[in-house]
């Protein structure tokens, strides 16, 4: 059986290794160029690969087909696929037929990458054997090549939902859905929630599905669906129901076993960390975890880098790094968390935003705008009305001179984008790390 892989990242080369340890006749093609240290991983297997191009007679004669996240179902090859009968699935798809480890899959269009490393750092704390993977950490597939876990905590992005068919949760997770990367959806909301549902479609009774209740989207969309897991919802506000609630200060989770703790115990600050807390904590009740430990562990988790992330204060001014913001609503997240008087850093690969969601927020916490992109006239269209001071750039140092500039002692710098990276950086990450090199710099 030929097994063809479209991608040479972390997904890609993961899936690769796998189908080779299982025997398969593999091939891996990039249409960019693959790092060295992936084509180190594919040589030490002695999987054979290109780069550059895609040579359609070594795809299309593939008997299934791994494709990366990053490339859209309706691009010209996986449209070719799909029209030859050719299955195209995903890696986390491939890696779950050859594990019996408990899944555990955390989605949502914000909080998804906090939640899954809280949910990861308490297992590690009550001892159990437990792999980190999806969209961050390793990949699934290598793990499931070359380890032997019991569980994985997983975080699943919607692109890597899109391939999943046979795959199941045994503990699914969604956190919410507000709007986000529709530009892969065809602008199209409703084609953007019933990838994020997908996480549901193989669960059975003994499955559970942890969901914030407060979600509007969420709530319409649960009678639509033939929900098998049992439902752990949370919410800010005691009601008949929740798993997980808040009152008088404290956190009370009440299924399977009831305990509660301090709202001040808990290591992460603002609403949004409460929820992913929330989450957190239900999953690891669930899964049998002492409630001293849930306790513990949520009471010194260290945060996750580039999500709100102090970085320094410079002349009375202090800077945070909010990279992952890579859609509105994760920027409203910050925003609403602000306490001072905030300079904004925004801008990127604009992904069908519509910023009237953070209009009330910019109005009452901003000072001044950076916006930061090569096409930025959809945020001066928008936000030039505000009448706050704004400034274009293109490159971060620009984006830090001009922040700086503006910014009085006891103000705050704020890197929140709303958007995605690929205009002007290589990730999320190279963002956040240009933006703390700069500030380091001042």
């Amino acid at each position: 059986m030929r097994i063809v892989v479209l991608g040479a990242g972390e997904s890609g080369v993961g899936a690769a290794i796998l189908a080779k340890t299982k025997g398969f006749d593999v091939f891996v093609s990039d249409m960019a160029s693959i790092k060295d240290y992936y084509k180190q991983m594919l040589a030490d297997y002695h999987i054979p690969w290109e780069e550059g191009q895609h040579t359609e007679s070594l795809i299309l004669n593939a008997d299934e087909v791994v494709k990366s996240p990053g490339i859209p179902c309706d691009a010209p090859l996986p449209l070719k696929l799909k029209e030859q009968g050719t299955p195209v699935i995903s890696e986390i798809e491939l890696a779950g037929r050859y594990t019996n480890a408990k899944m555990i899959c955390i989605t949502g269009s914000n909080g998804k990458t906090t939640t899954t490393s809280l949910i990861y750092h308490i297992f590690k704390r009550a001892g159990y054997n437990v792999g980190l993977a999806g969209n961050i950490g390793r990949s699934l597939a290598l793990q499931v090549a070359t380890k032997n876990y019991d569980y994985y905590v997983i975080e699943l992005s919607s692109f890597q939902l899109d391939n999943m068919y046979d795959f199941r949760a045994n503990i699914a997770v969604l956190m919410n859905i507000t709007p986000d990367h529709l530009d892969r959806y065809h602008h199209n909301m409703q084609e953007y929630v019933e990838a994020k549902f997908r996480i549901l479609q193989n669960q059975t009774d003994d499955d559970a599905f942890v969901f914030w209740n407060d979600d509007p989207i969420i709530r319409r969309e649960l009678g639509k669906y033939g929900i098998h897991g049992r439902l752990y919802p949370f919410a800010e506000l005691e009601a008949a129901g929740l798993s997980a609630f808040t009152k008088e200060g404290k956190i009370y989770f009440t299924e399977p076993f009831a305990f509660n703790m301090e709202q001040e115990a808990l290591a992460l600050t603002g609403k949004h960390n409460l929820y992913n807390s929330m989450a957190a904590g239900i999953t690891a009740n669930i899964s049998g975890i002492k409630n001293d430990v849930i306790r513990e562990a949520l009471s010194d988790f260290k945060g996750v880098e580039h999500r709100l992330e102090y970085v320094t204060r410079v002349r009375g001014v202090d800077y945070i790094n909010d990279s992952k913001a890579t859609n509105v609503n994760s920027c409203w997240y910050a925003l609403q968390s602000m306490k001072a008087k905030t300079i904004l850093i925004l801008g990127g690969k604009d992904k069908g935003n519509d910023y009237s969601e953070i209009a009330d927020l910019v109005r009452e916490k901003c000072v001044g705008l950076v916006y930061m992109g090569l096409h930025n006239e959809k945020l001066h269209d928008f936000f030039d009305g505000f009448g706050l001071p704004v400034r274009d750039v293109q490159s971060m140092k620009d984006a830090i001179d001009a922040a700086y500039a503006m910014a009085q002692p006891g103000q705050a710098v704020l890197l929140s984008p709303c958007c995605a990276s690929f205009d002007l950086f290589k990730s999320y990450e190279d963002r956040g790390e240009q933006f703390k090199q700069c500030v380091m710099a001042l």
